[in-house]
């Protein structure tokens, strides 16, 4: 298993591109306080997935 840090701006689309990843399709996001953490799987490859939160 892998782990990936989405870090960058507010408004930058870091949980857009995790839930990108997850459901293969953007979803509507609020902004995050604090932090996402997520399984993805990709090609059997496992991935936790970690989006901190512009907004802290």
């Amino acid at each position: 298993e892998m782990r990936i840090l989405i870090l960058g701006l507010d408004g930058a689309g870091k949980t857009t591109i995790l839930y990108k990843l997850q459901v293969g399709e953007v979803v509507t996001t609020i902004p995050t306080i604090g932090f996402n953490v997520e399984q993805v799987t990709y090609k059997n490859l496992k991935f936790q997935v970690w989006d901190l939160g512009g907004q802290t």
